[in-house]
């Protein structure tokens, strides 16, 4: 079952206890809702029922049980008392709009923008104002291109242990990692995981970029614990270079690669093309960019930053790559 399949299952189960004014027995849910009425037996539909009253209750949604009132016990039904739960009326000044627009329209993701944009028209028709694109001259923009950033999302909003291949710089392939996650993060363009090392028993901070392969969910939710003195973006920021320790050279087609452009610190013509020297301080973080710039750019050095080009492209194209 896919996550929006449980997301449905849990907002139906939601709709259905709020919307009644006396608590509804376990039999109208089941009859109710169709992912409860397509369970293949009553012991499956116990096990996901249950899971759902509690993930409920762990996202803050005060779901009562009701004892029965009948003087023999047992269980009247369950609710969701309006009142504990309904939020007050929002209002919004036209510059609060403006800004809750510009913030929901950072996402590129996929996964992300229908729901930002399924947002933005509702605050659009709270009014007054109106949802803008952002400062004039400005793409705001926040890329999660890296194919784990979903997964690895929901392992953190789930607290799941997951399994990866991570190539560490300087590593001629990848290893496996088994982690608990503890946050997700972007600093200086990039996006990191944090989490807890299962097979080294220690915090790690974990590149995206560097993740190959597939993320693999494993294990139930609530498996493990965060702990509470983690601060997710002082561990990102002490452990990435703040200064860049190579320099890589590019051949760019005229007129192209602007953001390569502004941040070469030498131009140099070299049979006719020019030729950029960026600083730089992670092979495959480089790579990435260069990557979805096409034809526009070719890697000239060092073979590393070629060598993870390379890698990439190749499984672009669907080849198996060591």
């Amino acid at each position: 079952m896919s996550q929006s399949d449980r997301t449905e299952r849990l907002l139906n189960l939601l709709f259905a206890l709020m919307s009644s004014a006396r608590p509804v027995p376990k039999h109208v849910l089941r009859d109710a809702i169709d992912a409860y009425r397509e369970s293949p037996s009553d012991e499956a539909f116990e096990r996901m029922f249950e899971r759902d009253k509690d993930e409920l209750r762990g996202m803050g949604v005060p779901v009562e049980t009701v004892e029965g009132s009948d003087g023999v016990g047992g269980i009247e039904g369950y609710r969701v008392a309006a009142a504990d739960y309904a939020l007050p009326e929002v209002a919004f000044t036209a510059d609060e709009i403006a800004v809750l627009g510009l913030a929901a329209r950072v996402w590129e993701m996929a996964s992300l923008g229908p729901a930002a944009q399924r947002a933005l028209q509702k605050l659009e028709a709270l009014g007054p104002g109106t949802v803008v694109d952002g400062p004039v001259g400005v793409e705001t923009r926040i890329s999660t291109a890296e194919p784990s950033f979903p997964v690895l999302l929901e392992a953190v909003r789930s607290r799941r242990t997951v399994r990866f291949d991570y190539r560490k710089p300087g590593d001629a392939g990848a290893e496996p990692r088994v982690v608990q996650p503890w946050g997700v993060a972007s600093r200086r363009g990039h996006w990191y995981l944090v989490g807890h090392d299962v097979g080294r028993d220690a915090a790690r901070v974990f590149r995206l970029s560097r993740v190959t392969g597939q993320v693999a969910l494993d294990g139930p939710a609530d498996a493990y614990a965060v702990p509470s003195d983690v601060d997710v973006v002082a561990m990102i920021a002490a452990s990435s270079p703040s200064t860049p320790t190579q320099v890589a050279r590019v051949r760019v087609a005229p007129g192209r690669a602007h953001s390569l452009r502004r941040r070469a610190t030498a131009v140099s013509q070299e049979d006719g093309a020019e030729v950029l020297e960026i600083p730089y301080s992670d092979d495959e973080g480089l790579a990435a960019q260069l990557v979805g710039m096409g034809a526009d750019v070719v890697v000239l050095g060092p073979v590393g930053l070629r060598d993870a080009v390379v890698r990439r492209l190749r499984q672009a194209a669907g080849e198996e790559v060591a």
